[in-house]
């Protein structure tokens, strides 16, 4: 088998010795444009599952590797004059350019034929190679050449980066946040080198603008280090500043639907990229050389060959998962730092938790078991910033929430959950059952299913509404069970299906209901969501103020009801999103088309309505989709914020925050917590209160997200269906002694030791 590795970079490298050693009579060559030696930037930081990676793959490269780490646990912040120290976190990190010697040499010893100063084409190669592996970085010839097969996607961020080094002797992980009269500036620094002549890396990160400002567009290598060495003199204490083709970047994100194209394959950088502030660049390009030897060897055909399209098939899919794990853990990340002036305001303490957990994959609970001291920190400090006691504050989650004149024992929500089982709008036996277990489980807020203002606007015939005198009277009963019994305030979530009305439950198969029950659904124009489905009614003049007047008849049964709280559902292409968004609404009326403002009249209409005829007193709630997920259209963030801002001027107390819904060719990227990101910008920009959703899988994560100051309430859905009680089981784990218990099932509360 003779296989031809284009680029000599560590994955390059390192795929070359990895198929010598699988196959030693392989031709295994490497061929690289640039010196022996030759890269910039500094040093390369590995995780502790890296490592054991590289050394289960080749100990011998291992061995060397080791014996040039620089070892350190800790992570120092430095913000608003102080700096937080974490610890227990586990680094080691060593020169580029020595990693590069180590595996050259590795390489030479095994036979690899290695190339320097040589330029080659794919298709050359091909002609006498089993397999090309394009490992020729970021700005991959190879890729960029086949664009229609690999179809690449580039995003290019909005800050610049400058990658310095120094001979500071640093001790930690070093993160440095500072604002001076051109912008906000970050410094990413860490040691690589150890010994007499000690080196760190000095990686400087500012938006554009404030690169703009700061006179650094075009600035040579030595104008970059005067201006940053002054900026930071206090840090740098007398040390210097560094250059190794230090010029200002910024950094794309790249990613590609296919990886292969025939006897070729993408690995590391020319495939996909990882944000530097998790310093994963080149962890992912020598797991992906692990990865293809690995699939080389499952489908060896001799000692020394093996099924190469088998083999890339293999290490494609084996690979897909992992690589898109790490680039959402890169792309939240470098986003985090793109907005780090946002939080420049937060409590030190709070900043640094935001900060660390700011990928998601550092969780509150898991932060706590490598530093406890820091969670104890955090706790006192978020107590403190919410006006708590931070001796008796156990946990986040369990901080009060003020509203008008409405307190929240706690900070859990039980999100809104169709339940489908509901009889022409009547709550049931099951809603008796449903509700009433969630409402002793503990959570601070329990809302109500999506409950209907008319028949008409019910999304299948087993919705709720509250549009009878039988509905109001059941939904008071089971609104009076809640109070009776527990703690929690409950809350009615009041909306409108629109162009999704007249459904089947999702069990009877979630399609448009056959023309024998189907009833006239509404929406802003008369195309149906899905392609076939019976078409909504244009609303006209009329059609809104009837909707508008079943708001109004529908928000004072709900106060007679006794609810605590009132939301309007605005969110999931119901009839108020719909108009909200342009994928949807193109009116040419006063009520649609491109500008936000006519989008939002109907919708905004409709909470003027509501909030007239709801108590002063209680607080009132609008729930959004933040997004449609739709590239360049549709519904966007920077509408929501907007629409957000509309709504904090007429009087709502806060955004409930979702997304997609309107169109079924959105596109979400799912994931922990993925929608909390659109909460917190809202929360920020729009400076109004929010409530998260989506994926917040359990009491670990309500903590990360209040502690970091991503919202001020968090509501979870399925972790509710799974367990009903998931807050009294948490205060009983935090030794929260406030936590309301029904006297019937105060056998089961823990008392702190």
């Amino acid at each position: 088998m003779k296989i031809a590795v284009i680029g000599g970079g560590p994955g390059g490298l390192f795929t070359a010795i990895l198929a010598r050693r699988a196959f030693p009579s392989a031709e295994v060559a490497v061929y690289e444009r640039n010196h022996r030696g030759d890269t910039f930037g500094w040093g390369v930081v590995f995780s502790d599952e890296t490592l054991g990676n590289v050394e289960a793959a080749d100990p011998e490269s291992f061995a060397e590797i080791r014996a040039e780490f620089a070892y350190w646990t800790d992570i120092e912040t430095y913000i608003g004059g102080e700096m937080v120290l974490s610890t227990g976190h586990g680094f080691c990190g060593l020169a580029r350019r020595t990693l590069l010697e180590i595996l050259d040499r590795r390489a030479r010893a095994l036979g690899v034929e290695l190339h320097y100063e040589t330029e080659v084409h794919r298709e050359e190669l091909e002609k006498t190679a089993d397999l090309v592996v394009a490992s020729d970085g970021l700005n991959s010839a190879v890729r960029d050449a086949k664009q229609e097969v690999f179809v690449p996607s580039l995003d290019w961020r909005k800050c610049r980066f400058c990658w310095l080094g120094t001979n500071k002797p640093l001790s930690a992980f070093t993160f440095i946040f500072r604002e001076n009269e051109h912008g906000v500036w970050n410094i990413h620094a860490y040691p690589f080198e150890r010994g007499e002549e000690p080196r760190s890396t000095w990686i400087v990160e500012c938006t554009d603008e404030t690169w703009k400002r700061a006179g650094l567009e075009g600035a040579s290598e030595e104008e970059t280090v005067r201006y940053v060495h002054e900026l930071f003199k206090d840090h740098l204490e007398g040390y210097d500043l560094l250059i190794n083709r230090s010029i200002w970047r910024t950094f794309p994100t790249v990613s590609c639907e296919q990886w292969v194209d025939g006897k070729t394959v993408l690995l590391g950088d020319s495939a996909h990229t990882a944000h530097f502030s998790i310093g994963s660049g080149t962890k992912l390009a020598m797991e992906d050389s692990i990865a293809l030897v690995d699939a080389l060897v499952a489908e060896r055909t001799s000692e020394n060959s093996a099924d190469v399209p088998k083999a890339l098939a293999r290490y494609a899919a084996s690979r897909h998962v992992d690589v898109i794990k790490t680039q959402k853990a890169a792309q939240t990340s470098l986003e985090w730092f793109e907005n780090s002036s946002r939080y420049l305001g937060q409590d030190p303490v709070l900043f640094t938790f935001n900060l660390m957990t700011r990928s998601k994959r550092i969780t509150y609970e898991n932060l706590g078991l490598r530093d406890p001291e820091l969670i104890d920190r955090t706790r006192r400090a978020y107590a403190r910033s919410v006006g708590a006691d931070p001796e008796t504050l156990t946990a986040p989650a369990f901080a009060t929430y003020k509203l008008r004149d409405l307190t929240l024992v706690n900070r859990v929500v039980v999100s809104p959950m169709c339940q489908y089982s509901a009889e022409d709008g009547t709550p049931g036996r099951w809603h008796d059952v449903h509700y009433g277990a969630r409402a002793i489980g503990g959570a601070g807020l329990l809302w109500t299913e999506a409950t209907n203002v008319s028949a008409q606007g019910r999304i299948t015939p087993g919705c709720t509404g509250l549009y009878t005198d039988e509905h109001e009277s059941r939904w008071s009963e089971i609104v009076g069970f809640a109070k009776e019994h527990s703690a929690a305030a409950v809350g009615l979530q009041l909306g409108h299906a629109g162009r999704k009305a007249s459904y089947s439950r999702p069990w009877d198969g979630d399609a448009p209901l056959a023309d024998g029950s189907a009833w006239q659904t509404l929406g802003p124009t008369d195309q149906p969501f899905l392609a076939g489905a019976p078409a909504p009614k244009a609303m006209d003049r009329a059609d809104m103020d009837q909707v508008i007047e079943e708001f109004r008849i529908a928000t004072e049964r709900a106060e007679r009801a006794g609810f605590d709280l009132l939301e309007i559902h605005a969110a999931h292409g119901y009839l108020l999103s719909s108009f909200l968004s342009p994928a949807v609404n193109d009116r040419g009326d006063e009520y649609g088309g491109a500008a936000l403002a006519d989008r939002a009249r109907f919708p905004l209409e409709v909470f003027d309505a509501v909030r007239a005829a709801w108590p002063k007193e209680k607080p009132l709630f609008v729930r959004i989709s933040a997004t449609d997920w739709l590239e360049g259209e549709g519904q966007t963030i920077e509408d929501s914020i907007e629409f957000a801002r509309m709504l904090k001027d007429r009087g709502c107390d806060a955004i409930d925050v979702s997304t997609a819904g309107n169109v079924p060719t959105s596109k979400p990227v799912y994931g922990r917590m993925y929608q909390v990101p659109f909460a917190e910008r809202i929360r920020y920009e729009a400076e109004i209160p929010v409530q998260c959703v989506g994926a917040v899988q359990g009491i670990d994560h309500v903590n990360t997200i209040l502690a970091a100051g991503r919202a001020d309430l968090v509501a979870m859905a399925r972790p509710h269906l799974e367990d009903p009680h998931l807050t009294l089981r948490a205060a009983n784990d935090a030794g929260h002694v406030d936590q309301f218990w029904p006297p019937q099932y105060l056998a089961a509360r823990r008392r702190p030791k």
